[in-house]
């Protein structure tokens, strides 16, 4: 009841429009969480050795060097889920060694029913979610707030990722340069895997890292874990890790890591003669200090990217599409800001906007970036020069600042500032400001998050029409545990914040949002854990008269022992139209107040089976009409190399306005010989575009820093009904080459 009543007042506070008052309000919500008893707490970290040797390790899969025998090893694993704390159904044991220029981990998997491995992933990036996989997380800075996660599953495919959101996710875009191998034995499966220094930042002349370790088990839907032994806690929470011990002092040698490309396209649009272009493009990493890397890249070339995955939009808000392109995930995290309310989210820096516009390329001439820490403080700058567009944009020189202050325990502090315009539009710039108070020992063992932050941003065009609210702000309390998952946040954009390298999805507008779920877990051998769910979304303008509400609450969610899920939803929502809304060709909605219930049926099969998938069918009403959606997806592992997957949904609507129907159809197929060898196609049809566009890559990985991609991309155009035209294609052939001094 307290904390009900405090809440309530520190509202009331931060509604009362004073500056002053909110700064109160929040200065006491800090000092309240600040001093709760359970902060002050520290669990002790377990240790392990690292060996150093002299010679290096032969990666095989094989722990049978001389080496590893006298290896400190760890076999204290503990269970996270199903049943916390408990014993490991099978053992494992993790060993470490090094030498001047790489780290090596040997890993050992017991299982007494090998044939129940669930592995069918081999390619690089694979997501191992679903399959089994042993994982190991690295922070290297020893501070518990940024990490390194790298895993592998029983095929040796290799995933790796950066810690993001302050441990709560990964941002598995980023790639590291790193090998692994692995080896299927009568009772166990082993993995070799060696990661190069020069893939890492690090603090120098620090003898111990922060490590955790953890092992699923796909066919028991079964987690453990090293350190870190609660539901309430994600891998990626480097706090509580525990530390590798006695590291060498490591020889970085001169720390430049060259990469040379060579990239040649063909290419034939329809009725045009064929183009041809070779280009050479470079790429060099600098290691200024062992924490400290600077990159550089000229006539840059993301010709391996894959296209993005078509989405159906029947919102009038615009959709946000991940990063892929590798130069602008390297330190990733550093330039990320504030705690995140999903997609509504008002970015200052948004990546796409670089190289970008409007869904086509533009080229990049050159750029640079800085990534590192200094004592306790987080960096990161960069800049680009694009090139000249004919008739879509001018040349432009985009950069972005970011720096992130560590503070009390797990807390942080930041500045962003943007600069540059993709569509040359003068003096644009964009400033934030963005405070996060972390404690995962709230209460003992929960976790606690309170956020706020602001941004300002300006442009000749706003600057000369004496544009009016150019501000966003907002803030968010955020309890995510096992048994209990709730935040409370709000936001709110100004008519006119429109940063010119960021992301909003809406403007002159307020926004409340809330999430309370509860997850209980039974004492039961059919399920394991059940889902409710409230979610109210609520929207206006900045005279408070309402926009948009959006109410998802879900009475049942059953997760299974077998991996299965089932789950309904119902929805009351509501749209205020202030002016026409074209949903569709020639399908406009009038301006107004429109309210409506939607209903969603979901079902998931078990990842665990060869053929696996998920089906939903959402139905109700859709402004003052009905719209029937159905989503499909199957995954079909025809052999341990063959992988078919299938999506489509369909989404009809029936409206007084008219009718419309929005299909979305892609296939996948992933043929994968090993880790460093596959072939894969991606086909995408939607009625919307008229198009299909197909995307094949080749991918060969003969060296550690040396790839050869062989990309086609064919899109033909629907021109009337059962008959489609030619529109284009391209070839490329990328061939990439680094070598680390």
């Amino acid at each position: 009841m307290k904390t009900i009543l405090f809440l309530i007042f520190h509202l009331n506070l931060w509604q009362s429009g004073d500056f002053y008052k909110q700064i109160l309000a929040f200065s006491l919500l800090v000092c309240i969480f600040s001093n709760s008893k359970a902060v002050a707490q520290a669990n002790e970290r377990p240790e392990i050795l690292c060996v150093e040797i002299n010679e290096p390790i032969r990666m095989d899969g094989s722990l049978d060097e001389a080496a590893w025998g006298i290896a400190a090893t760890i076999s204290e694993f503990r269970m996270i889920v199903p049943e916390e704390n408990a014993t490991p159904t099978f053992p494992m044991t993790v060993r470490i060694l090094a030498d001047q220029k790489n780290l090596y981990f040997g890993i050992i998997c017991f299982d007494d029913e090998p044939d129940g491995i669930v592995a069918f992933s081999k390619a690089r990036d694979s997501d191992l979610e679903f399959e089994d996989n042993f994982k190991i997380i690295l922070d290297t800075y020893g501070d518990g707030r940024s990490g390194y996660i790298f895993a592998i599953n029983p095929f040796g495919a290799r995933y790796d990722a950066l810690v993001a959101r302050n441990g709560e996710s990964e941002n598995p875009n980023w790639d590291g340069a790193w090998d692994a191998r692995t080896r299927r034995n009568d009772d166990s499966w082993s993995a070799e895997i060696r990661i190069p220094i020069s893939t890492l930042t690090f603090k120098k002349g620090l003898d111990s890292w922060g490590f955790n370790a953890e092992r699923r088990i796909q066919r028991l839907i079964e987690v453990n874990r090293w350190t870190a032994i609660s539901r309430d806690y994600k891998i990626g929470q480097t706090i509580h890790a525990g530390q590798i011990t006695g590291l060498p002092e490591f020889n970085l040698g001169i720390g430049m890591t060259p990469k040379a490309s060579l990239v040649g396209k063909v290419r034939n649009n329809a009725g045009e003669n064929p183009s041809y272009d070779w280009q050479p493009s470079l790429d060099i990493t600098q290691r200024i200090t062992s924490d400290i890397n600077a990159q550089l890249t000229v006539n840059t070339d993301f010709a391996e990217t894959e296209v993005d995955s078509r989405q159906t939009n029947l919102t009038r808000f615009p959709l946000l599409y991940p990063e892929k392109r590798q130069f602008f995930l390297e330190g990733a995290d550093i330039y990320e800001f504030g705690l995140q309310m999903g997609s509504i989210f008002s970015r200052p820096y948004y990546s796409r906007r670089i190289g970008l516009y409007k869904g086509s390329e533009v080229p990049i001439v050159a750029g640079g970036k800085i990534n590192g820490k200094i004592s306790n403080t987080h960096f990161g700058a960069l800049v680009n020069r694009t090139a000249a567009v004919d008739t879509m944009v001018p040349a432009s020189t985009l950069g972005v600042v970011r720096l992130k202050q560590n503070i009390f325990k797990e807390s942080s502090i930041g500045f962003i500032s943007t600069m540059g315009d993709p569509a040359g539009r003068g003096e644009a710039w964009t400033n934030g400001v963005d405070f996060t108070y972390q404690n995962s020992t709230f209460r003992g063992s929960k976790n606690l998050l309170v956020g706020v932050w602001g941004q300002m941003n300006g442009r000749d065009d706003l600057v000369e029409s004496r544009a009016g609210d150019r501000a966003a702000w907002g803030f968010k309390i955020d309890y995510p545990n096992d048994l209990w998952d709730w935040f409370l946040g709000y936001q709110r954009t100004g008519a006119f914040y429109d940063p010119s390298l960021g992301f909003v999805s809406r403007w002159d507008s307020k926004i409340y949002l809330a999430k309370f779920s509860f997850m209980p877990r039974p004492d039961s051998r059919l399920i394991r854990q059940h889902r409710f769910l409230l979610m109210p979304a609520y929207y206006t303008d900045m005279a408070n008269n309402w926009e948009s509400y959006d109410i998802t609450i879900t009475p049942f969610n059953v997760s299974f022992e077998s991996g299965d899920n089932l789950g309904f939803t119902f929805r009351p929502t509501g749209e205020y139209l202030k002016k026409p809304f074209e949903i569709s060709d020639n399908v406009i909605l009038s301006p107004g107040a429109y309210h409506f219930m939607r209903y969603l049926l979901e079902a998931q099969s078990a990842s665990k089976r060869a053929v696996n998938g998920m089906a939903t069918w959402e139905t109700g009403g859709f402004y003052n009409g009905k719209l029937d959606q159905v989503r499909l997806m199957l995954n079909w592992r025809l052999m341990s190399f063959l992988i078919f997957e299938f999506s489509y949904e369909n989404n009809i609507g029936r409206l007084p306005e008219g009718n419309f129907t929005k299909d979305l159809l892609a296939v996948r197929t992933l043929l994968n010989f090993s880790s460093n060898l596959n072939f894969s196609t991606f086909i995408q049809y939607d009625n919307d575009s008229e198009s299909i566009g197909s995307y094949s890559r080749f991918r060969w990985t003969f060296a550690p820093l040396g790839d050869l991609f062989l990309v086609y991309k064919h899109n033909l155009k629907q021109a009337v009904p059962d008959r489609w035209n030619y529109d284009s294609n391209q070839l490329i052939v990328k061939l990439t080459y680094g070598i680390a001094l």
